[in-house]
């Protein structure tokens, strides 16, 4: 891993990602989301305002899609043997 850091153009982007990996999971998840909302309604004629808030909701959605994930990432961080923690 320490290898591909020294890359000049990854690098960066390995330690925005190990910095941030909500936030790069939820700007991947939603533009994959977004590729494929302009895809499958490309022909059904949304108006431009329909466009922004189809937008705007799939990355909403797929902000709540990262948030309640990372849930199950709190919970792990929890030691089971500690009472006070629950």
């Amino acid at each position: 891993m320490d290898r591909i850091k020294q890359q000049p153009g990854i690098g960066p982007v390995i330690n925005v990602i190990e910095a941030w990996p909500r936030v790069t999971a939820w700007i991947v998840l939603s533009l994959g989301c977004i590729a494929l909302l302009a895809y499958e309604a490309r022909d059904v004629g949304l108006t431009t305002g329909n466009w922004i808030a189809l937008i705007v909701a799939t990355i909403a959605v797929a902000g709540l899609c990262i948030w309640i994930i990372s849930w199950e990432d709190d919970i792990d961080d929890t030691d089971p043997d500690d009472i006070s923690a629950g």
